[in-house]
């Protein structure tokens, strides 16, 4: 079965502040979860010979974790084994393994990051570099399609030590650390889309980052004319700060409007503008973590550049407190070039990496 057919068929089933201290605790997660994503990489490493076996499970050190990228750049920028490579059935084993470790709400999660393959098909289709498992785009070297995808395993996946998934592409990286049988962190993830919307064959509307643009839109466009103008940004971006390459870059100081001289109502928007990109891990897992995000919420900042409405090219909107650190963007098209195209990040000061890691 073609890639892109497998993953369509997946479907139907400036105000500063110095730091203060940040929570510690880990996040717990269900255990039987942690399980299941155990059970599921040890079935699909069983599905693989020595030399893929080498591709996949990796040492965790900072070289490796930090092996991630938003770019098309194929292997050459990050760790494991890509998915145009396997077979029918090493590739549904690793989609086990996704399922099992990603949330499985609709829209986020596992959802989500399967539309962003998708979204590379659309633009290698365009761009006639082909698609899905078996086309050119697959290739080791870049280009757009769902088969230039890779995942890996830093540590051997088990339930008394540590260790880290890996799964990424172009628009795309998850890192997601265990230790000791729970989630220790779904940080650093970044995803970006482009194009932002469009109709497959078949008729299914995807848009797969809106659910993070209208959280953020609605924090922000809550704000009066007053506060608006405490949250406004001085600089201008055209990326987020904290992508590839910039782990523990996190500012000293932060900027924008503390949470705490909000109302009820736009407190509430604030950690439902977290809850998209922290339900890249299992359910409880993400409940555990806006828990904790919760607790440190009245010394988080908010802020923005650009415009609120994300339309146009520089507008962005930030959170960033104890932990949280969550950044969306609007950049140029790349390849529709007449468009705009969404770049985002979420990252934890103390959970990066599961805090196993330091920068």
């Amino acid at each position: 079965m073609a890639m892109a057919a497998m993953v369509t068929a997946l479907f139907a089933m400036t105000s500063c502040l110095a730091s203060p201290a940040t929570t510690t605790e880990t996040p717990v997660g269900d255990p039987a979860a942690v399980q299941a994503v155990v059970q599921a990489a040890e079935a699909f490493l069983a599905t693989l010979d020595g030399a893929q076996m080498a591709e996949v499970v990796l040492p965790m050190t900072n070289e490796t974790a930090s092996a991630w990228s938003n770019l098309p750049c194929g292997s050459s920028c990050r760790n494991g084994i890509q998915f145009s490579t396997l077979s029918e059935t090493q590739l549904a084993a690793a989609q086990a393994v996704l399922r099992a470790t990603l949330n499985t709400s609709p829209g986020v999660g596992y959802d989500q990051a399967m539309q962003i393959l998708l979204a590379d098909d659309v633009l290698g289709a365009v761009q006639g570099s082909g698609g899905g498992r078996g086309g050119p785009g697959g290739g080791g070297g870049g280009g757009y399609s769902s088969g230039t995808y890779f995942l890996a395993f830093l540590g051997q996946p088990s339930t008394d030590g540590t260790w880290m998934l890996q799964f990424g592409g172009h628009h795309l990286a998850v890192n997601v650390t265990y230790s000791d049988g729970q989630v220790a962190g779904g940080s650093p993830f970044f995803i970006g889309v482009e194009p932002t919307s469009w109709t497959a064959e078949d008729g299914t509307a995807y848009a797969p980052l809106d659910v993070m643009k209208d959280a953020v839109g609605a924090m922000i466009t809550s704000l009066s004319s007053e506060q608006l103008a405490q949250a406004k940004l001085s600089l201008s971006f055209t990326d987020v700060l904290l992508g590839p390459d910039a782990d523990g870059g996190f500012p000293q100081a932060r900027s924008g409007i503390a949470v705490s001289t909000l109302s009820d109502d736009q407190k509430a928007l604030v950690l439902a503008a977290m809850k998209p990109w922290v339900s890249i891990v299992d359910e409880q897992a993400a409940e555990d973590l806006l828990a904790i995000y919760e607790a440190e919420l009245d010394d988080t900042y908010i802020s923005y550049s650009g415009a609120t409405a994300l339309t146009s090219q520089g507008d962005y909107i930030r959170i960033d407190g104890p932990s949280v650190w969550i950044e969306f963007v609007c950049q140029n098209g790349v390849v529709f070039s007449d468009q705009i195209h969404y770049h985002t990040v979420y990252r934890d000061r103390v959970r990066d990496y599961g805090g196993e890691l330091s920068f």
